[in-house]
Formats: structure tokens, sequence, C-alpha cells
């Protein structure tokens, strides 16, 4: 099988979206869960739906990849896993590190969904020597000083950072200069990286964040309130024109109509 180091996925070359990349998971985990129920063939509108997108939208993704599924029957449910792995670069192997064993750490380590995904974790390292060798997910923990060999040894690209913020940005200049070129971050900070190098950011206390304004802004929907956005006064409203009759309240309106904008999940 092919290392993460002699093969990089296809998706810019072939002038794919970033978007259409971004779903690009989300129809291959409904199609896995099709498959693994043998599944023969699915309609764009059943896979958009498990899959939480559109189908207009689905079928303009799949064009990227040259399917356009068969009229009257849909998609060969086996041959779009395959096409989607091999586009998303799945069907080799890529090594990973994680660096940071806390809570987080060991817990990614111990995730079983990154191996039958592709993605090997081919060492753990933390800045505790008091970790240094003890098991985790059956991977002993190696040091920090050891992240340079460790990169090299293992042909590895793609880093994943759980470390408290303060050390991240040290932590990935390591894993820059040492030949990472992909980093998933869990850290609570902002990475700065130079081009050529991809960094996908996971904050949860973010997501909780915005799940907690829109539950309060459904709350304020059921007792009758609304935001300020929709509380204009008098000095917010514009002057009507003397040609033409002053509107009432009812007929006034914002410049995005009466409906505020929400902020998207």
């Amino acid at each position: 099988m092919a290392t993460g180091r002699t093969h990089r996925p296809a998706t810019r070359s072939r002038g794919i979206p970033e978007a259409t990349v971004a779903r690009l998971p989300l129809y291959l985990r409904a199609l896995t869960a099709l498959s693994e129920r043998s599944v023969p063939t699915v309609s764009s509108e059943e896979l958009a739906a498990a899959a939480g997108v559109n189908s207009a939208k689905l079928r303009k993704d799949f064009s990227y990849l040259g399917s356009y599924g068969t009229r009257g029957v849909g998609y060969d449910v086996e041959y779009l896993v395959y096409q989607i792995s091999r586009e998303l670069g799945l069907t080799q192997d890529w090594p990973v590190v994680i660096v940071g064993i806390g809570n987080l750490g060991a817990a990614l380590a111990n995730y079983g969904g990154f191996a039958s995904r592709g993605f090997r974790v081919a060492a753990l390292i933390d800045a505790d020597p008091a970790m240094a060798g003890k098991p985790v997910a059956g991977i002993p923990v190696q040091h920090t000083d050891e992240l340079e060999q460790i990169i090299g040894d293992n042909g590895v690209s793609i880093g994943v950072i759980a470390t408290p913020a303060g050390a991240a940005q040290q932590v990935c200049d390591r894993l820059v200069a040492a030949g990472v070129t992909s980093i998933l971050n869990f850290a609570p900070t902002v990475l700065t990286v130079p081009d050529g190098v991809d960094v996908r950011k996971v904050d949860l206390s973010i997501e909780l964040q915005i799940l907690a304004f829109h539950e309060q802004r459904k709350a304020g929907e059921e007792t009758g309130q609304v935001g300020p956005e929709a509380m204009e006064g008098p000095e917010d409203t514009a002057p009507a024109s003397p040609a033409r009759p002053t509107a009432t309240a009812t007929d006034r309106k914002g410049p995005d109509g009466d409906v505020p904008a929400v902020m998207p999940a």
C-alpha cells in the first residue's frame, strides 16, 4: 500500500471546489452505511437526504467526479464508495502523529474510526517526561524531543495537535519544519503556517457557542421577544418622501426585509 508521502489527493488539480470537497466525507459516510446493508444502488434524493444536503447540490458535486448516475436506477453504491475514497486519498495509508496526549489526545488515540478510513496513528507524542513509554491505545507515548525523528522515520505528512493553546504554535512550527504539510488543530488558538501547509481547526467550544445562539433565538421566538435588529425606533427610519404617503408601522421594513439574518451554523 502506498504511503502518505508518495501521493497527494487530486482534488485541487481537477478543479473540485473546496465546498464540494467538504461534503464528500458526508456522502462517503452515508454510502458506507448503505454498502454495509448490501444496498446496490441509491437515488440522488435518498443519498442527499442521508447526507443532509439537497439533491441538486449532490448531483452538481458528483458531476465534478464524472459520476452522473443512471436515469431510473440511480448511483452504484460500491462504485461511488471507491470513487469518493480515491478522490479523498483514502485508498492509501496515511500515517498520522498526535501531539499532546492529555484527555483529548488519548481519546483521539483510542478512536477506532481512523484506521477504517486509511489513517494509521504512527506515534503519540507528549512533552511530559512522565508520559514517555506509557501505552495509550496500545501505542507507547514518545517524548517531544523525538518528534523530528519520528516524522522522518514514519513518512508522516499529517499531524494532529491536541496540546494546550500556549504550546500549539511551537509544536506546529516543529511539525512543519520536519515535513508535515497538513495539520488538524484541536488547540483553542489560531495557528500561523507557511504557504503549502493546510490547517483544519476543530474548536468544540465555538460550536457550542453557535448552538447557544440558536437556542437563545428559539427561546425568544417562543416568548414573542425579538432581537435588537428588529426593534427600530423612529430615529432609525428614513423620512417619507413628500410625494408619497407615509408608510405605516406594518409596512416598514429594514434593508434586509422583516426577517433578520441568522448566523450560519
